[in-house]
């Protein structure tokens, strides 16, 4: 019995949905990773990335749409991914971080504004003047 049409439609949305999800992982893989790593390291890391992403994009199908895997939802998927990794991928990369770096810093502020009365309650009970 041939699918209809809107669950035809719900198997490429869910494809596209999945190379979405895909390359956001990938792109919070990049900014986990590091650019000066061993190539041996990176090796070992991309494969276990890709084991992880395959499993989480099987799940999500599974979830979604009983895990039908047909060829275009692997065309989908690679499409949707390509043009995710060349136009939002950028953007994407640059705005988490920007993100990051700013929690770096907010939580460095709150480390020090948390820690600076321990330090003059120690320091006046050891007697030094700091």
């Amino acid at each position: 019995m041939p699918l209809s049409t809107s669950a035809q439609f719900n198997i490429i949305l869910y494809s596209i949905l999945a190379g979405i999800l895909t390359g956001a992982m990938f792109d919070l893989y990049r900014i986990i990773r590091g650019s000066k790593v061993p190539k041996i390291i990176v090796v070992i890391e991309d494969i276990l990335f890709w084991i992880l992403a395959a499993l989480v994009v099987f799940c999500f199908l599974l979830y979604t749409n009983y895990a039908f895997l047909g060829a275009y939802v692997y065309l989908f998927m690679l499409a949707t991914l390509f043009v995710y990794l060349k136009l939002v991928s950028p953007i994407c990369l640059k705005f988490e971080i920007s993100m990051l770096n700013f929690l770096g810093k907010v939580s460095r502020i709150l480390f020090k504004n948390i820690v600076y009365p321990f330090k003059i309650i120690f320091y006046n009970i050891m007697g030094k003047n700091n």
